[in-house]
């Protein structure tokens, strides 16, 4: 099982939307692809199981613009990231997408790509985007592979015999991550290796002139590499933790990232402070009088903002503020504008909406806000260990609510609360977001997401609230989490990001005309 990070997995990526699963980690998948062929692809057909997300959603969440952007090497936030099918034909890389039944697809988000290189050279490899920009590939050629995009890698065809020198030559470059490990298929052999430093091209190619030695594929990372352990499993553990060290939730998260990336506390919080920075250009954009409308929905957020300070609305207050920052980003989402997942690109207002809210309207200063954004984390991390951020296997439970019992631990942060209590806000948050299914309209990430962060981000405050005020949680976060979970898996598939149920299915939502 993968360590879940703040940085990797929680707090980002930072990316453009419309979906983290769909989007980023679609582009995540074709950026390790374009490495694992190790040259300038000439082709590339992308598969899709019929039974899977994918299938329904590829088009509608730019799954084929990311694939395709990851395998020209674009950046992930590059201007051209919309216009990534028209750079392929210009470039003379053909890109195909069918949808056709996979073994193996063992996930809504599998994919298999069959890919020629310029040389001619041809590889087929399986992948799944696992939640929130996280990815894993199954496959790489005839080998079962494991590969999750926190490490430089490795992987050496070899034939029987030669894994002793390959071995004294990789040692005399060192930088491993953990023992290289060895699979057999009959005669051949795979040796895979995960470094913390770069594979340059003195050591692939010595390693590839060694006797023996069939194949070299080399990937680098997508995201940090983990180079340490982490500090607690459960939220149990990490309140634990906490108490005995006089520490918050949002500074424990921050020792608990610090060790597991092997970096400085300022560092990681310097990297806090830069997507803080993302969410709160991403509130001000989608606030801007001349923002473009989305596939579905008019721009709303700016419009309800004035609305409230004109005190037309009927209760108003920072509640109504926050909800709509949070819509303002999701707006800028809808238009596949730069913004941070958190946890994904489909809940990426809930928490902008109430840190920038806070950072904003209380002053606080970045230190307190970063905090508070790690506090969020810390409870992602629970999350994304005992369950998922995919509405594809759980709904939006997981992504949307997800972000607001985040969202809610965050407010209990910067109010000075104790870990605990930050625990017991995001839990009752949870608890009462269980069973939210995920029924875009037409598969967009429009319809009802755009409200549901504004409610997600509203609640945090409610939720926060309750426990500072004296509410006493009785089911604590590790079993909410693996209650939530468990209620996920119970969807049907009609009611986990394929459209083909809920408000989906409605007659109003299958006739909404596009606006673009």
């Amino acid at each position: 099982m993968k360590t879940v990070s703040v940085l990797n997995d929680v707090l980002g990526p930072v990316m453009r939307g419309p979906s983290s699963s769909h989007t980023a980690g679609a582009y995540h998948i074709g950026r390790m692809a374009r490495d694992l062929l190790g040259q300038e692809p000439k082709s590339a057909r992308f598969l899709f199981d019929p039974d899977g997300s994918l299938a329904e959603v590829y088009r509608q969440q730019g799954s084929d613009l990311a694939f395709t952007a990851g395998l020209l090497g674009l950046s992930i936030t590059d201007e051209a990231f919309g216009r990534a099918l028209d750079l392929a034909a210009e470039r003379g890389l053909e890109v195909s997408f069918a949808i056709q039944s996979l073994s193996g697809a063992d996930h809504p988000n599998a994919v298999e790509i069959r890919m020629v290189g310029q040389d001619g050279e041809r590889l087929r490899v399986m992948a799944k985007s696992v939640g929130g920009g996280a990815v894993v590939f199954t496959r790489v050629g005839s080998w079962s592979v494991h590969l999750t995009g926190d490490a430089h890698e490795l992987l050496i065809g070899l034939d029987p015999g030669a894994e002793g020198e390959v071995r004294q030559r990789l040692a005399q470059a060192g930088g491993f991550l953990e023992d290289p490990s060895l699979i057999s298929q009959g005669r051949r052999q795979l040796l895979r290796v995960r470094r913390g430093e770069a594979v340059d091209d003195g050591l692939a190619s010595a390693v590839r002139n060694l006797s023996g030695v069939r194949r070299v594929h080399t990937v680098s990372p997508v995201f940090f590499v983990r180079r340490g352990e982490r500090l607690f499993s459960s939220a149990r553990e990490m309140i634990s933790l906490a108490n005995d060290g006089g520490l918050s939730l949002g500074e424990i998260a921050l020792a608990y990232e610090s060790d597991l990336l092997g970096l400085t506390g300022d560092a990681v919080l310097a990297e806090v402070l830069r997507r803080l920075e993302v969410m709160q250009s991403s509130v001000h954009r989608g606030l801007e009088a001349e923002l473009p409308s989305m596939q579905l929905l008019h721009p709303s957020a700016r419009q309800i903002l004035e609305a409230e300070g004109a005190g037309q609305v009927a209760a108003g207050g920072m509640h109504t503020r926050a909800a709509a920052r949070a819509m303002a980003v999701m707006h800028v989402n809808g238009g596949m504008g730069v913004i941070c997942a958190a946890p994904t690109a489909g809940s990426a207002g809930v928490i902008p909406g109430v840190v920038v809210t806070m950072l904003e309207e209380w002053e606080l200063d970045k230190r307190k806000a970063g905090m508070a954004l790690l506090a969020a984390g810390a409870i992602g991390l629970i999350v994304a260990d005992r369950a998922t951020f995919a509405a594809e296997v759980a709904g939006c439970q997981v992504e949307i609510g997800a972000a607001g019992a985040m969202a809610a631990a965050a407010v209990v942060e910067v109010a000075g609360g104790s870990a605990q209590q930050a625990a017991d806000a995001a839990a009752i948050a949870l608890q009462n977001t269980m069973g939210s299914v995920c029924d875009m309209v037409q598969g967009i990430v429009e319809i009802p997401c755009h409200t549901r962060n504004a409610a997600a981000a509203s609640s945090a405050f409610i939720c926060a609230d309750l426990v500072l005020g004296g509410y006493v949680n009785p089911i604590p976060l590790d079993e909410t989490v693996d209650a939530v979970y468990a209620t996920g898996k119970m969807l049907p598939r009609e009611l986990k990001c394929t459209a083909l149920g809920g408000l989906a299915a409605t007659p109003s939502g299958r006739a909404m005309p596009r606006l673009r």
